[in-house]
């Protein structure tokens, strides 16, 4: 299994650069992921996605997708788009330290 440093800390990836051990997932490790991801800094409306993300994750064990997020209210799918360009909900999911949602190529 890879591994992979963010600042001071090593964590398990996968091929794609997902966290396999949630459990090593920590702010700094995020900010750091979204740093690669081309993001200048998560705002309170990033970090809102990713909680709701960890939190559907740890109650139901799967990774929501883009439209279980515009369903919640979290955000609408422009929203989502707007905050995570390019794909929100691989790399939400990859900031969040969860594993690639299913149905994502």
């Amino acid at each position: 299994m890879p591994l992979k440093t963010y600042g001071n800390t090593t964590v398990d990836v996968d091929a794609e650069g997902y966290l396999t051990d949630f459990s090593q997932w920590t702010r700094t490790v995020a900010e750091a992921i979204a740093a690669e991801e081309g993001f200048a800094a998560l705002g309170p409306a990033h970090w809102k996605v990713i909680e709701f993300m960890q939190k559907e994750y740890k109650e139901n064990g799967q990774v929501p997708s883009i439209r279980r997020l515009n369903k919640s209210g979290v955000a609408s799918t422009k929203e989502l788009y707007e905050l995570f360009p390019g794909g929100p909900a691989k790399k939400a999911a990859r900031i969040a330290g969860l594993k690639k949602p299913e149905g994502c190529v």
